[in-house]
């Protein structure tokens, strides 16, 4: 085992120059990257999203986002082409800005910005927004730029959430008023239409029926009677020759039914008001008689006239009250006729009436609620301009940074060290898996089945060692001096190591 050891030590050490020129390589690479790298500086804000300033359960804002949600949707917002473009030519982010496409910009803006949210339940809404540059200055200038932008975007979008809705509202109430004006119309059109067979007039359309009725059967109960008398005048004349007693009325029916119609109308007149419909009826008969009987002398008899005259002028007197009581008779009937007709009118009237009213009122029901709701709309959009409402507030604001967030420098100088170290070792770990040269007697033994009596290395001349230690020197000095001086110039002259390295980030991410 110890000489297992001791040969593998002789092996690394006969091969160091090879694990000294990986380590150098790297090594060197790493401290000077992390000398030139340029330092990148790296402001951040905190934001905090609170909750309605006012109870819900006084005035409810209209505009109702879960805070998550709303986070999102402000960083989809901010992170838009047109807003990062903007930005980074109006505080000139990128020192080759006026070199770099559209999309150049945008992807190295969103590179830099870093944005995290922090939520849960029962916890508050925290969002932290960072931005990296090159120069202190520039990364507070674009953070504050992203802070002002997130607030006034949640202020936008809850004033214009609030006003869309009262919008909304507002064209609801004058759609349902211009609507509600309509069926009001409507209804009433047809009332006017259905005037005479409107339900609430049922029942004093009813009552007149059966007044008009009674009227009709006293008048035919009258004419029954005069009917009657004229027979018995007849026969009595027939009989003796003379009528008795000659009447000193001498008033013509007409007149006298117009007497009885003005005593009918001064009774009613005590009992009720000038507008019930029993005394306008009167005072229509009333005024009919009168304009009928203008101008028309009441008959008399004299006292000497022979008895054929005076049967005469009875049954005259007797068939012109029939008539007149006829004609009467005829128009009750056709007022019954008429009330008949608007009677049997009135169902579907009020079924075709109902209908309408209960659209109505359907209407004015929607009607009421959407007044209410625009009610409630106003107040939320008056908290949500008056910022009463759930908000976004800053609780550290972006300040310029004292020293750069990175590079590491002392972690890519070790790291690189490192890895160089480690690359080195495997190196000679691969040269020796390759090597199947006899290199100890142990090899002789198995190759070749012998044991040897003793075996002799391979001396070097003193030119042979001076060479290998220049050649080694040579390159060595190269690697310390050359590489550090290549990368600077490649820096300074051609294109900054960190551009170069986001470049070929770039095309490794688009590659995969």
């Amino acid at each position: 085992m110890k000489s297992l050891i001791k040969f593998y030590t002789a092996v690394f050490f006969r091969r160091l120059h090879f694990f000294l020129a990986i380590f150098i390589v790297f090594a060197v690479a790493s401290f000077t990257l992390a000398r030139i790298l340029p330092p990148v500086y790296q402001s951040e804000a905190r934001l905090l999203v609170e909750s309605a300033q006012i109870p819900k359960e006084l005035a409810a804002s209209t505009v109702v986002t879960v805070a998550s949600e709303q986070l999102q949707i402000i960083e989809q917002r901010l992170l838009t082409r047109a807003n990062l473009l903007d930005i980074s030519t109006r505080l000139n982010v990128f020192e080759d800005l006026n070199s770099m496409t559209a999309d150049a910009i945008v992807k190295k803006m969103r590179k830099h910005t870093l944005i995290e949210r922090q939520s849960g339940y029962n916890q508050a809404t925290l969002m932290t927004v960072a931005f990296e540059a090159n120069t202190g200055q520039i990364a507070a200038s674009v953070t504050n730029e992203f802070v002002t932008r997130i607030l006034q975007d949640n202020a936008d979008i809850r004033t214009s959430r609030a006003g869309d809705t009262m919008d909304f509202f507002d064209q609801e109430v004058d759609r349902l008023g211009t609507e509600l004006q309509f069926h009001s119309a409507k209804i009433l059109n047809y009332k006017s239409e259905n005037s005479d067979a409107l339900p609430e007039t049922l029942e004093y359309r009813l009552n007149q029926q059966t007044r008009l009725l009674e009227r009709l059967a006293s008048l035919e109960r009258e004419i029954s009677a005069l009917r009657s008398q004229k027979t018995r005048l007849a026969q009595i004349f027939e009989a003796t020759g003379r009528l008795g007693t000659i009447p000193t009325d001498t008033r013509t029916p007409e007149q006298i039914q117009l007497a009885r119609l003005q005593d009918e109308l001064a009774t009613a007149k005590a009992i009720y008001s000038a507008s019930n419909p029993k005394i306008t009826l009167l005072e229509a008969q009333v005024a009919q008689l009168e304009a009928r009987n203008l101008g028309r002398p009441a008959p008399s008899v004299a006292d000497n006239a022979p008895q054929a005259s005076i049967l005469d002028v009875q049954l005259a007197d007797i068939d012109a009250r029939i008539e007149t009581l006829g004609q009467q008779s005829t128009q009750l009937s056709e007022e019954l006729a008429v009330l008949d007709e608007t009677i049997s009118r009135t169902t579907g009237v009020k079924i075709a009436l109902d209908a309408l009213e209960r659209d109505s009122d359907n209407i004015q029901a929607q009607y009421n609620t959407a007044v209410d709701r625009l009610a409630k709309a106003a107040t939320g959009e008056r908290i949500e301009l008056l910022s009463k409402g759930q908000r976004i507030t800053i609780l550290e604001a972006a300040v310029v940074p004292n020293k750069p967030a990175k590079p590491n420098r002392k972690l890519i100088a070790v790291g690189g060290s490192l890895v160089g170290a480690g690359l080195g070792v495997a190196f000679i770990v691969l040269l020796e898996l390759l090597n199947q040269a006899i290199r100890r007697p142990l090899d002789i033994t198995n190759s070749l089945g012998i044991t040897p009596i003793t075996t002799i290395p391979y001396i070097r001349t003193p030119m042979e060692l001076v060479m290998r230690r220049a050649i080694f020197t040579s390159l060595l000095a190269l690697v310390i001096f050359g590489l550090p001086a290549m990368l600077y110039a490649i820096h300074v002259y051609y294109l900054p190591l960190d551009l170069i390295y986001d470049r070929v980030a770039g095309k490794i991410e688009g590659f995969l």
